[in-house]
C-alpha cells in the first residue's frame, strides 16, 4: 500500500504499541512518520477526508445488506489533549447518521451499583456504526489505580474483564481501535492558561484539571500498565503524540483509513434487477 503524500511510515506501523513498549520514552511533541509541516498537515487532513468519508460510508451501507461489521474508536488522555478536536475535525468528516459517539463522565449512582463495564455494553456501536468512545471503560483502570480507589487484586480483574470484553466485540465484527493522545505536562499547562484568557474557551476550564496535575507521574504510570496488560492483536493500542494537535488529527485519521481499508469495504450491489429498474425509469 502507497503511503498518502507527506508520510514516510504508516502511522498505524510507528505509533502502535508493541512488545517492550515505553511510553516515557515517546516524545510528545514529534510528528513520526510525517515529513511536512502544520501546513502540510492540514492539507494532508483536509484531502484524506473525503477518503476516510466514503469508508464509513460503505461501512455502513453494507450493514444495510446484512452486514455486521462496526468500529469503534477508543479516545484516552489528559485533560486538555484534544479529544475533542479529533472528534470535530476527524470523526467531524463522516456521515453524522453512521456515528454513534459516546462521551463517558464520572458514573452515577445507578451506574456504581453494577460493574464497572455494565454501562459501556449497550454504547457499543451497532453494525455499520462508526463509534466513538470519548473516554471509556479505561478510566476505571486509570484514575482508580492513580487515586487508590481500587486495590491491586479489583484491577487485575478489571484489566482481564477489558480484555474478555473487547474480544467479544472483535469477535461479534467491531474493529476496536485504542488511541492514547500522548500530551506533554508543560503543553497542557499552556491550553489551560489560554482557556483562561478566551471567554469562549471558559466553559471547558476546570479547576480540578490543575490538582490533577500534580498526579501526572502516576498517571503516566497507570497508562503504562494499561497499555502492557491491555494492547492486544484484536484491539491493540497507538500512542499518538499530541503537543502538536495538527500531528494528532492527522495520525488518527490516517490510522482510522488504513483500519477501515484493511477490512476490504465494498459497495453493495442492491438487492434489485438493474437492467429491469433502468428500463422503469425510461418509461417513468
Amino acid at each position: 500500500m502507497s503511503l498518502p503524500l507527506g508520510f514516510t511510515a504508516s502511522p498505524a506501523g510507528v505509533l502502535k504499541v508493541g512488545p517492550g513498549f515505553s511510553l516515557a520514552a515517546r516524545p510528545t511533541n514529534a510528528a513520526p512518520g510525517f515529513s511536512g509541516k502544520k501546513h502540510d498537515g492540514a492539507a494532508a487532513l483536509a484531502a484524506r477526508a473525503p477518503v476516510l468519508a466514503q469508508l464509513q460510508e460503505q461501512l455502513f451501507a453494507e450493514s444495510r445488506f446484512g452486514g455486521q461489521r462496526s468500529v469503534l474508536l477508543v479516545l484516552q488522555a489528559m485533560d486538555t489533549a484534544g479529544k475533542g478536536g479529533i472528534v470535530g475535525h476527524v470523526v467531524g468528516a463522516v456521515d453524522p447518521q453512521g456515528v454513534k459517539l459516546k462521551a463517558f463522565k464520572a458514573p452515577t449512582e445507578e451506574e456504581k451499583a453494577h460493574d464497572f463495564l455494565w454501562r459501556v455494553r449497550p454504547a457499543a456501536p451497532e453494525p455499520g456504526m462508526f463509534g466513538v468512545f470519548d473516554r471509556s471503560h479505561y478510566e476505571d483502570v486509570l484514575i482508580h489505580r492513580v487515586h487508590g480507589w481500587a486495590g491491586e487484586a479489583e484491577l487485575d480483574r478489571r484489566y482481564e474483564a477489558i480484555n474478555g470484553f473487547e474480544a467479544e466485540l472483535a469477535a461479534a465484527g467491531t474493529t476496536v481501535v485504542k488511541v492514547m493522545l500522548h500530551l506533554g505536562p508543560d503543553e497542557q499547562l499552556k491550553r489551560l492558561g489560554a482557556r483562561l484568557h478566551d471567554p469562549t474557551k471558559f466553559w471547558k476550564y476546570s479547576s480540578g484539571d490543575l490538582d490533577e496535575r500534580a498526579f501526572w507521574p502516576a498517571y503516566m504510570d497507570a497508562y503504562q500498565k494499561a497499555f502492557e496488560r491491555t494492547s492486544t492483536a484484536s484491539a491493540p493500542w497507538y500512542v499518538v503524540p499530541a503537543d502538536k494537535k495538527w500531528y494528532a488529527r492527522l495520525a488518527v485519521q490516517e490510522i482510522l483509513i488504513e483500519t477501515l481499508g484493511a477490512m476490504n469495504l465494498q459497495w453493495p450491489a442492491g438487492n434489485f434487477d438493474l437492467q429491469h429498474e433502468r428500463a422503469r425509469l425510461k418509461d417513468a
